[in-house]
């Protein structure tokens, strides 16, 4: 049952969500460039995950103070906005496919292990409040949670290019799998928000 927010609640909530966000857009301007400049499908994908989670903590920056109904319509933009790394992700890969070369497994191990400390932080920070602020909070952890997990696989490919096998296919293979974790995300947040859509209109 969705209920109105308290303003206890928001106050606690405010700086977390405001650090992510700063976290997040920082270490994008990283990843994207880097990926660029080797040309990562794996942190490609990343890197605009990096811009979408900042995204989606400064909407919830905006939309805390709002009531039950207005958060859980914000709730479902969120989950369309965490599609948006898997589409362009997808685009990438196809992109990719075209001139399979790997890319450089130092650089693409070591931004990587970069992501994960920023990530691992922000899921730390976001899960002694993801039961506050409904969907909101939600899906900035989930997201939060897969980045890391997709930075695990990123620092993975790296190796594997290093040491096991020097081909694209990991790094695209990396990538995809960071597109069906954003996927599923959205799926979660936008089932939680329909749900207290339901539970504010009763």
């Amino acid at each position: 049952m969705a209920e109105n927010p308290r303003p206890g609640e928001d106050l606690a909530l405010r700086p977390v969500v405001g650090r992510v966000a700063v976290l997040n857009l920082g270490y994008f301007g990283v990843e994207f460039a880097v990926a660029l400049a080797i040309g990562s499908v794996a942190l490609f994908a990343d890197s605009i995950d990096f811009l979408e989670d900042a995204a989606v903590n400064l909407l919830i920056l905006l939309g805390l103070g709002w009531g039950a109904a207005a958060r859980a319509r914000l709730g479902m933009l969120l989950a369309l906005l965490l599609l948006v790394p898997a589409l362009a992700t997808l685009w990438t890969a196809w992109e990719k496919f075209g001139a399979p070369l790997p890319p450089a497994p130092l650089p693409l191990t070591l931004i990587g292990v970069g992501a994960l400390l920023v990530n691992g932080c922000c899921a730390v920070m976001l899960a002694r409040v993801r039961r506050q602020g409904g969907s909101l909070t939600r899906a900035a952890f989930l997201s939060a949670r897969n980045d890391a997990l997709a930075n695990l696989a990123i620092i993975g490919a790296g190796l594997v290019i290093a040491f096991l096998w020097r081909s694209a296919w990991p790094d695209l293979l990396v990538g995809l799998a960071i597109a069906a974790l954003n996927a599923d995300a959205a799926r979660e947040v936008w089932e939680a928000a329909r749900a207290e859509h339901q539970a504010a209109k009763a």
